[in-house]
Order: C-alpha cells, then structure tokens, then sequence
C-alpha cells in the first residue's frame, strides 16, 4: 500500500494481514456474533460498521478523516477515562465491500499502544438468511505500559470486541430497533 508523504508508516509490517492468517508473533482473535437474519439487517449493519458506528458505540471514537471509511483514511480512539484515556491514532488498510461481506480493517500508527490490525465486518449467509457480525485482531504490546499489562490488555481487547458487536446488534446498546 503506497503512502503520502505526510502519513505516517504504520507500526507493523504485516499490513493486510487481517484478510487471511495471522502472522506469528501476535496474540490473535477472531469472535463471530449471530446478529440477526435478512438482507436488510446486514445492509444496514454494513453501513453502520462503515461509518464508524462500532467504535461510537462504545464511546471510543474521537475523529476520521472520512464520514466513511476508506483505504488511507485516519483515525483516532480514545481509550481509558478522563486524565488517564491514551489517543490511539490508527489508519483504514483496507474496505471489505463484497456481496456477502462488508467492513474495514484498521491499522497502528506511531503512538498506539499495541502493533497490530483489527477488522470490523458484518457477513451475511445466503444459505440460511443469517447475519453475523466479526471482529478479528493480531496485535502485541506496543509500548512499557502494554506489556506491563499483559494478558489484562488480551482481556481488554476481547471485551472491547465483544462490545463493537453489541454496538450493532439490533436492540443492542448501539443502535436503533426497528
């Protein structure tokens, strides 16, 4: 992937690799949620994935450079509370637009505190009319404070995944019933 000169590189060199295996050398995850069944559920789903609604929905989304995400588009979380929340700057590696599947996969940046790639997707199997909502990550410490933290910062970004997931799921803590 080519870069402007004034973005940064990202921290990691196995850029992409959310698409297939995880490189070794990272604690990896992959979690896959029912979310509901039909198209329309998975179109809307897609869209709010799209539009950053995973990470606004648990409170962690401070900007983008895009109102949608697109292949070189910036963004930043904000993790913690108050005096001790950490910017996490990362940057948009790739857009999954498939029939069946949709989502991105977002990079680190200098200054995050973990190395890695996470991918927030929703799926949508024809087969059966199920919708499934993904959030798969490789990543390792990125800094003193993360590797300190060990496998609490692992706990952390499971229950960080499970709850992206609950920021789409009909009735969830995230979006809109219809």
């Amino acid at each position: 992937m080519s870069r402007s000169p004034e973005q940064p590189p990202f921290t990691y060199a196995e850029v992409g690799a959310t698409r297939g295996e995880f490189p070794p050398g990272y604690h990896g995850f992959r979690i896959r949620r029912r979310l509901g069944t039909g198209r329309e559920l998975f179109e809307r789903v897609a869209t709010e994935i799209l539009t950053y609604r995973m990470q606004r929905g648990t409170g962690i989304f401070e900007s983008a450079d895009t109102p949608e995400a697109a292949p070189g588009t910036r963004l930043t979380v904000r993790l913690g509370i108050g005096p001790l929340a950490l910017t996490a700057p990362c940057r948009v590696v790739y857009v999954l637009d498939e029939p069946d599947r949709r989502g991105f996969a977002y990079g680190t940046l200098p200054g995050h505190p973990e190395v890695g790639e996470e991918l927030f997707a929703v799926e949508y199997d024809p087969a059966d009319d199920t919708v499934h909502g993904v959030v798969s990550a490789f990543s390792r410490a990125g800094s003193w404070y993360t590797r300190l933290g060990g496998p609490v910062a692992r706990l952390v970004q499971h229950w960080m995944a499970r709850r992206y997931l609950a920021a789409v799921r009909p009735g969830g803590s995230g979006t809109r019933s219809r």
